[in-house]
């Protein structure tokens, strides 16, 4: 039990002896004492004082004496105004650090047959591109969210959809079939998607150049030139040729479906080496080509229902204005489908597939208000979480020198992105890496891989992901401040002492004595170690990665001040080597699993 819990209790049993009355937990109000103030824990008195019917000094002081002399919790007190703040007993912190050694996963709750199943959608590529920096952010939010969620004592279903279908699709098809020359990604050397991105590229390249030479003609003919622009981009013979080949994917052309199926599985095969390289892992994949056909008939259904129109040019709409929206279209004129169509027939499958009480969208917040009608459409089909769906809404990510353009090739690709990064952990973690002994280049190769790795993602998932947020791999690889090599590095640090102390003969007890003498330091390791538990819960109740990063980062930099002020194997006191030795081993434990929570590996040696 936390000592929160437990004074909470002795609190309650407190008023009653003391006034005659019980009063609900609800009412006990504990904080941690603020740090210019003496205590551990302070309990606002103001609630009481009804019951007390004294001044807040006087029914402080009257709580703080009871709850010194009745229980083996408080060691002593002190009163500012009406807030009471208390010192909690060296034993009582070696009893609650005793709890968190004995469970290896202190913090983390299991789920069991009967907790919610929580679906988690992220990624959703586009098969005309490689992964690049804004599908990093996403799918690392996306696989830290499914962690935590499930540290929530949820089942977790991690999910993703592929959108594979389109003209942007299209568009990399022709571009390969004019200028290919039967390139494939075996005899180019390349990855599958970035031998596909690179068609995309070409595509919008040849296209730019014929709109400038029409946009020209139609300027010499008198037009205005935005108007000549417009009139460029409609009537350009390549745009049309895309759009030619949507038509006959949509017919089924056994031919452009043959190249689609066959080009997208270059892609696929190239995600998969970028997934595998970022720790990112789904459950169950679904596709656009599959679910659009399933989103068109949930849409007929609907208008069956009445709840959508159709228009005279045959599209179909659903009037929101009830809602405080606009009208949506569901279906366009000539019966193909829009992206909200597809996210119906997903949510439809998906349906099928699994009892999801839960729903959550890892998609950025350029897509805000697509959720919110999209939450309105599947509640009005009867999804029983439509109404609740989650849209775990994420800022933008941003370079020094500006935003990505996919169009233009200008985004920071997640291939070369992981690889600048493993390279620039080794070269600045050789000189740590050179000290370590009879260590071999497969060793120091896969420690420059968890750096580099656990570098990006912490630097990444530390910002509250409602923010956009500025990129800068130089500063995501220091080994001081707020990083992930610094947390990464003392809990290297912490197992190198273990190693030692086992070395020397120490073995780590199953309990720890309850006589010890604690510093104040020690003390606020032990309540920060048992902070992680309401840490977890607090970033499952607010979908928030962030929290979990701080915490490892704030617990990381107090042992860290614990470690420079305190010896541990040179203590010569056994009993005191013995208890800090544990303590750095729970530290170790804690780090461990909180930053595993995020997806980051730590190093045993470092």
């Amino acid at each position: 039990m936390k000592i929160e819990e437990k004074l909470a209790q002795d609190v309650i049993l407190c008023i009653q002896s003391l006034y005659g009355q019980e009063v609900p937990a609800s009412m006990v109000q504990l904080q941690k004492t603020k740090k210019e103030f003496e205590g551990h824990l302070t309990l606002v008195v103001f609630p009481f004082l009804k019951i007390s019917r004294k001044k807040p000094e006087q029914t402080a002081q009257e709580i703080g004496e009871y709850l010194q002399q009745n229980t083996n919790v408080v060691s002593k007190f002190n009163v500012i105004k009406g807030f009471l703040n208390l010192t909690i007993d060296s034993a009582a912190w070696i009893e609650l650090l005793n709890g968190i050694h004995s469970n290896e996963n202190y913090g983390i709750q299991q789920a069991d047959e009967n907790s919610p199943l929580v679906m988690i959608e992220y990624s959703s590529p586009n098969t005309n591109k490689p992964l690049h920096l804004g599908h990093v952010r996403n799918n690392l939010l996306g696989v830290s969210l499914a962690n935590i969620v499930a540290a929530n004592g949820n089942k977790v279903v991690k999910t993703n959809i592929v959108n594979d279908r389109g003209i942007h699709i299209c568009k990399s098809m022709l571009a390969w079939l004019k200028w290919g020359n039967g390139e494939t990604p075996e005899s180019s050397g390349k990855k599958g998607d970035h031998l596909i991105g690179d068609y995309y590229v070409a595509f919008d390249k040849h296209f730019r150049a014929e709109v400038k030479e029409l946009q020209a003609k139609y300027m010499a003919e008198g037009m205005e030139e935005e108007a000549a622009k417009t009139l460029a981009e409609k009537n350009s013979p390549l745009m049309q040729e895309a759009h030619d080949m949507l038509v006959k994917w949509e017919q089924g052309d056994p031919e452009i479906r043959g190249l689609w199926s066959t080009m997208n599985e270059w892609v696929y095969a190239g995600f998969d080496e970028t997934y595998k390289a970022l720790g990112v892992t789904f459950d169950k994949i679904y596709y656009e080509s599959n679910t659009y056909l399933e989103g068109k008939d949930k849409v007929q259904e609907g208008l069956d229902k009445g709840f959508f129109y159709r228009k005279e040019d045959n599209s179909v709409w659903a009037d929101l204005t009830a809602e405080g929206l606009d009208h949506k279209l569901l279906l366009r004129g000539d019966g193909t489908s829009v992206y909200m169509t597809q996210d119906i027939g997903t949510a439809k499958l998906r349906f099928q597939d699994y009892p999801i009480n839960k729903m959550i969208y890892v998609v950025g917040n350029e897509q805000n208000y697509h959720f919110q009608v999209l939450s309105i459409l599947l509640d009005k089909l009867g999804f029983e979480w439509g109404k609740d769906l989650v849209h775990f809404s994420y800022g933008m990510v941003e370079l020094p020198n500006g935003k990505m353009k996919s169009r233009e090739g200008t985004v920071v690709d997640a291939d070369d992105l992981v690889e600048k990064m493993v390279s620039d952990a080794k070269q600045m973690s050789a000189d740590k890496i050179n000290k370590l002994t009879n260590i071999t280049e497969e060793e120091a190769n896969e420690i420059a891989r968890v750096v580099g790795l656990g570098a990006l993602k912490y630097f990444i998932l530390k910002v509250d992901p409602r923010k956009n947020m500025l990129f800068n791999p130089e500063e995501s690889i220091d080994f001081n401040g707020n990083t992930g090599p610094f947390i990464q590095y003392t809990y290297a640090r912490i197992r190198s002492v273990l190693r030692k102390a086992a070395e020397a003969g120490l073995t780590i007890p199953e309990a720890i004595a309850s006589h010890v003498e604690l510093s104040e330091k020690e003390e606020s390791l032990i309540q920060m170690l048992s902070d992680f538990a309401s840490t977890v819960r607090a970033a499952g109740a607010d979908y928030s990665p962030s929290t979990i990063a701080n915490y490892c980062y704030d617990l990381t930099k107090e042992f860290n001040q614990f470690y420079h002020d305190y010896s541990i194997l040179r203590e010569e006191d056994e009993q005191k080597k013995i208890f800090r030795l544990v303590l750095s081993a729970n530290v170790a434990k804690i780090i461990r699993l909180g930053m595993g929570l995020l997806g980051i590996e730590v190093p045993e040696r470092m």
